[in-house]
């Protein structure tokens, strides 16, 4: 990544930065990303979106690719959070790719102080349809302080699968009751709405990052 380029989503002197990585087909101007940056500001928490070079390539009017390999976006990440400048603790994370992606990072940078904790909105425990090649094998012995927001119904790990994996007792899991990988409810089961749901989520995250600076 030559250059990196954020969207911040300032929240007052001093307060905590959320380093939020992008999914693997969404910008970082999608409109879950927009949401939420904008509701954890809301609530004391800078936000600093970024996207990886393939994204970015592709919004200068490059071809659509598929993100290159994820050591290739690991790198990335660590490029960013060494651009980022931030006055408060940081902490680093992204939905679903975007996520993964940090959690891979996250304890070489904890280890050094770089970064306070790790969260994840909707993490890919598994690819779509394939429960049996889990994504889990680093998050066993993960030493970050970590949050995860998941759906309960997420295709990607769903609350009657993902009580089953073994998990670092540093991962806490925050349910979204009847959320699907993008943590959006089903409004005649639930009676939440989309935004309704996020804000939510939001209200938990800021409270949870506050909590580990």
């Amino acid at each position: 990544m030559s250059e990196i380029e954020f969207l911040i989503d300032e929240a007052g002197p001093s307060t905590p930065t959320f380093l939020f990585a992008h999914g693997a087909g969404a910008t970082m101007e999608a409109t879950f990303m927009s949401s939420v940056a904008a509701e954890l500001a809301k609530r004391g928490v800078r936000v600093a979106r970024f996207e990886f070079a393939y994204m970015a390539a592709r919004r200068r009017g490059g071809p659509k690719r598929p993100p290159p390999k994820v050591d290739l976006l690991q790198d990335e990440f660590r490029e960013a959070v060494e651009a980022l400048s931030c006055d408060g603790p940081l902490v680093i994370g992204g939905k679903s790719m975007g996520g993964r992606v940090a959690s891979l990072v996250a304890d070489e940078l904890y280890a050094t102080g770089g970064i306070a904790a790790l969260l994840c909105l909707g993490y890919p425990f598994h690819p779509r349809g394939k429960p049996e090649k889990l994504r889990t094998a680093h998050l066993k012995g993960l030493q970050t302080p970590t949050l995860v927001c998941q759906g309960t119904r997420d295709p990607f790990g769903t609350r009657t699968e993902v009580p089953g994996y073994q998990l670092s007792q540093h991962i806490e899991l925050a349910w979204l009751e009847d959320g699907d990988h993008d943590l959006k409810p089903r409004k005649r089961m639930t009676g939440l709405s989309h935004d309704e749901q996020l804000s939510r989520v939001c209200d938990v995250a800021a409270a949870w990052i506050k909590a580990q600076g």
